[in-house]
């Protein structure tokens, strides 16, 4: 997998101020919280309840121009979900939606864990293409496809 430049240098607390999704002051706690107790800024900013999972993925893919597949009605070949376990995509929160030939492409709540990229690389001897979806979207999709194993 590539490693991906920011298409914009502004940092994901700034776009949400832009796009009006937060203030600075909502920042300024999240970046506190993150401070003392670690973790991913958009995490922590849905956890506080100041942004939305879609602000979050939205300003990601503006951020890095990762495309957005929203799964909900998404249709996932059998054989392309066998080709990652469940317990890979739980673990790293993504999920596959398509394989051709020697590309797997992947849902990814984090598109920017290049060592998930790496392990289904490896695990499947394929390319990684990532696109972005919120880890609600991702979870409930895996719970679809993986309940029967």
């Amino acid at each position: 997998m590539k490693h991906f430049k920011k298409t914009t240098p502004k940092q994901l607390g700034e776009l949400l101020i832009e796009r009006g999704i937060i203030n600075r002051d909502q920042l300024g706690i999240a970046i506190e919280h993150q401070k003392k107790k670690g973790g991913l800024l958009g995490e922590i900013l849905v956890e506080l309840k100041f942004a939305t999972e879609q602000d979050i993925t939205q300003a990601l893919t503006c951020q890095y121009g990762f495309p957005y597949l929203p799964l909900s009605n998404y249709e996932i070949d059998p054989e392309v979900i066998k080709s990652v376990s469940e317990d890979v995509c739980r673990r790293f929160c993504l999920v596959p939606i398509d394989k051709i030939g020697k590309s797997i492409t992947l849902a990814m709540a984090n598109p920017l864990n290049f060592q998930a990229a790496e392990d289904v690389e490896i695990l499947t001897g394929c390319t990684v293409q990532a696109f972005v979806s919120t880890s609600t979207d991702i979870k409930q999709t895996i719970d679809k496809y993986y309940k029967s194993s």
